[in-house]
């Protein structure tokens, strides 16, 4: 078994607290991306996990190992960093042996790993060269195949794509998904991309300033943010957030922005009722928002009338800012839309999709 738990981590320099209070157990064969913004304690935790940091407080296993006090080496566990860190005089073959060789490992198995290896990541054209002879992508996959030699028990991964251009990052996305299939390892996987995390991910934990604030099946993460941070941080464009308060008139409650008000479902009403003349954030995503000419049959609301302030055709959508008032949102919609820039338009919000947080604690009200 590849499981990895961390118990009770916490991990200070100085007064500041890069990971606090974390428990998180890694399941055998799983891909678990941590992601969040910089500073988030994302890579001090998967530092924590090579033995490349040591924690303050709390406890490390990986399998049924407790591993606190257990040098990196050791650990069964093989981390690529996101600048390759390949040794520039080795050609690709002898990077990749190098650690077997380190090992005392009998030659023929090195030979038989390395080409296993270099298969898997169709790089067997490439064992005579020099990292200075290789793309970004062909570093990456030699940083990669290195590491599948030595068959560990767990993969680490810290931010590998990131100096990738946008096109590489999408090929090798799905050769890292692949690759995990192949495998059947435990991979741990670290990045601020949260399209990475949220296409490579059987599970994410998203992270802000050392705490885990909502963990889960990425979609399920999407669509049921816990609180603000989370519903700020997954998406993009970004949730809207708007500040707005309850009301109740003829009978149906109302999420009332100022410059427009909209009425909250019947199926959430009741939810909702102890919150009534209090401020909360009403929460949507810019795919909710529709064209009310094209909207067709959607839970919609009252409309909302607005100025298109910012219009970005991007292919098979159309990204709008747009100004109701003084609340500005964004909105994905159709392309067959005639609104353009510096027009008006008329929108209508996919009122069953939306989302009310509690405006003192940032949580979702449930």
């Amino acid at each position: 078994m590849a499981e990895v738990r961390l118990t009770d981590i916490i991990k200070r320099y100085g007064q500041n607290v890069a990971v606090d209070q974390l428990n998180l157990t890694i399941h055998d064969k799983e891909f678990l991306v941590l992601v969040g913004p910089s500073g988030c304690g994302k890579t001090t935790t998967l530092r924590i996990v090579a033995g490349l940091e040591q924690q303050t407080e709390g406890d490390v296993f990986i399998g049924e190992e407790l591993v606190n006090y257990v040098p990196p080496k050791d650990r069964d566990i093989a981390m690529v960093f996101q600048n390759y860190a390949l040794y520039p005089h080795m050609n690709v073959h002898k990077n990749m042996a190098f650690g077997l060789l380190q090992r005392k490992m009998p030659k023929p198995e090195i030979e038989q790993r390395v080409m296993d290896a270099a298969k898997i990541l169709s790089i067997e054209n490439l064992m005579e060269r020099k990292p200075r002879e290789l793309s970004g992508g062909q570093r990456q996959r030699v940083a990669m195949g290195r590491a599948i030699v030595r068959k560990p028990q767990v993969f680490l991964f810290d931010e590998p794509l990131s100096n990738l251009d946008a096109k590489l990052r999408v090929q090798m996305r799905g050769e890292l998904a692949k690759l995990h299939d192949q495998l059947e390892t435990t991979i741990i996987y670290v990045t601020h991309d949260q399209i990475e995390a949220m296409t490579l991910a059987d599970r994410i934990v998203i992270m802000e300033k050392g705490v885990v604030m909502q963990m889960g099946n990425p979609m399920k993460v999407y669509e049921n943010p816990k609180n603000l941070f989370v519903a700020g941080f997954i998406g993009s464009p970004a949730m809207n957030l708007i500040d707005a308060g309850l009301v109740e008139d003829n009978g149906r409650i109302w999420v009332d922005a100022g410059s427009f008000r909209l009425p909250v479902p019947q199926t959430h009403a009741e939810k909702y009722r102890s919150y009534l003349n209090r401020e909360v954030v009403f929460g949507v995503r810019p795919e909710h928002i529709y064209d009310r000419a094209l909207a067709g049959d959607v839970e919609a609301a009252e409309n909302i009338n607005a100025m298109i302030d910012v219009f970005e055709p991007v292919g098979s959508e159309v990204i709008l800012l747009v100004s109701a008032g003084d609340r500005q949102m964004t909105a994905k919609v159709d392309p067959r839309t005639s609104a353009r820039a510096h027009q008006p338009i008329e929108l209508c919000v996919d009122m069953g999709r939306m989302h009310l947080f509690d405006k003192t604690t940032g949580n979702v009200i449930e």
